[in-house]
This record gives C-alpha cells, structure tokens and sequence, in this order.
C-alpha cells in the first residue's frame, strides 16, 4: 500500500519473479537439476552423497569469502577451502572422529592464520572480528555440513538423507504456498519481512505428513516418531533460514551469490538443511541407529 504501480513498460524478467522475490522459471529449472542429480548419486551410490557435501562445502565457503571481503572482513579462505571439505571427507573413514579431529585442526588452523595475517601487516586490528566470524563460518558451513554427512553412514544408509530432504522439501513447498495464499501476519518482519505465521503453519503441516511417510516406509519407525521428526525438522530449518537472513541483513546484502540462478548462492538454499541436520542427527543416535564406519 501506498507503493505507485508497476509502470505498463516493466522489465518481462521482473514479471517472471514470484511474490517470494525469485524468478520462478530459473528456480524450478535448477531445482529440478540439483535433485536430479541427488536423487540419482543416493539410489545409485548412496555414500556419493559425502562427496557432494564436501563440493558444496568448498563452494560455500568460496561465495563467504567474496562476501565478508566486499564488507572488510577477514575469511582465511585457504585454510577453509582445504580444510572444510577435507573434514567431510574424514567422515567416510573414520565417522564423527574423523569430522571432529577435521574441525579442530581447521578451526586452530584459521585463528593462526588470522594471527599471523594480522601480525605481519605492521597494523594490527579486527583479529578478534576476523576470528569470531571465522570461527561461526566454520561452525555453520563445515560442521554442521559434515554432520549431514554423517546421515548417510549409518546402517539405514541413505534413508535418514531421504528423511532429511523429503521432510524440508515439504516444510519448504508447504510454507511457501500457505504464504503466498494467506500469509498475512509477518513473523519476525525485520530479519525476514516475507515469512509469515501463515506460512510456518503450512511448513508445519506438511513437513510432519512429509516426515511421517518418510519415517514409516523408510525407517520403518512409529509414526508418532515421524511427526516428532517433521515438527523439529520444520522448527530448526526455519531457524537456520532466519539465521542466514539476519547474516545477510547485517551484510546488507540479498543473496549469498549468484551460483545458483533464482536462488542465489548455494548457502541462500542450505540455510535450512545444514541446521535440521543437526537435528535430525540427534533423532538418529537417539533412535540408535550404530554408523558403518
């Protein structure tokens, strides 16, 4: 309200662009192709999968890193970019061992790195900014990453990563069409002015029928466990949008990158699995299931 209306001469990209703020065509095109290509590396080769996390993850950090520079902050990026696929990688031979001994010597590794950078310019200053974002990147892409890595090296295989996908593909579709249909009330307007109460009902509804299915006729578990797995998995990857949404509101940018056309960069659409994998990880131990590692 009280906007002027869109001229008659409107530029046709803009009328491709969802009330969402993406252009629809590009975002279902590359969708479409990076599920493809999951969907196909989990039934073909399901431990694929950390090898597509560990890209991702390398990726991830190189689009941060060209990011916080633009705003004059610090990412060590050659520590991060061999360690952060490295500690998903370490998951494969030696399980959570492997992951934690990986983030450990990453994460001593770009606090040095950061000292000695700040140390050898002959002006000192932002060690303790640079670090303390270095070490969040580090906790949010390359941990958090490489438990979702882990998912799949349990004795269910790839069914927790089915769980995992299938449960915030439906919170995801649920969310967006009960907000474009309805939403009218705004959750938290000044991180994420487009997210709706609205909205979050929809994601909840249909992530706990979503993760019910998955949890029943995958995991072969009681659907009341199903719906305790949807509701967290809906809760923890709206927190894990909403993290990346104030990430980029302090940054004053819109996307992560350009990586991904009508999505942005590739942390712009793994902000909600890298968060409810954590999650959903906890369910797994919980459940017992023992990794094959």
């Amino acid at each position: 309200m009280g906007e002027p209306a869109e001229p008659a001469t409107a530029d046709p990209e803009e009328k491709k662009t969802s009330r969402a703020g993406r252009n629809l065509p590009a975002a279902i095109g590359v969708g479409a192709g990076l599920g493809a290509v999951i969907v196909a590396v989990l039934l073909l080769a399901p431990r694929g999968w950390v090898g597509i996390v560990a890209v991702a993850v390398g990726l991830a950090i190189w689009e941060l890193y060209k990011r916080l520079r633009q705003q004059g902050v610090y990412l060590p990026l050659i520590p991060m970019v061999i360690g952060g696929p490295a500690t998903v990688l370490a998951s494969l031979p030696f399980g959570i061992t492997g992951v934690f001994t990986g983030f450990a010597v990453t994460t001593v590794t770009c606090m040095m790195w950061c000292l000695l950078r700040n140390g050898l310019s002959g002006k000192p200053e932002n060690y303790v900014c640079d670090s303390a974002i270095t070490l969040f990147v580090a906790t949010w892409v390359i941990l958090f990453t490489s438990v979702g890595a882990l998912l799949v090296l349990t004795e269910k295989g790839a069914g927790p990563i089915w769980v995992l996908m299938i449960g915030v593909i439906c919170s995801d579709v649920g969310g967006y069409t009960a907000g474009v249909l309805f939403g009218k009330h705004p959750m938290v307007p000044r991180i994420s002015p487009k997210k709706s109460w609205e909205g979050f009902a929809g994601s909840m509804i249909a992530g706990i029928i979503g993760s019910i299915l998955t949890v029943t006729l995958i995991l072969g578990e009681h659907p009341l466990i199903g719906a305790l797995i949807g509701a967290a998995l809906v809760v923890f990857g709206t927190i894990g949008d909403l993290i990346e949404s104030q990430f980029k509101r302090d940054l004053g940018i819109k996307d992560m990158g350009t990586l991904l056309p009508g999505h942005g960069g590739l942390m712009d659409r793994l902000d909600s699995l890298v968060v409810a994998a954590v999650v959903l990880w906890v369910f797994v131990m919980l459940l017992g299931y023992p990794l094959t590692v």
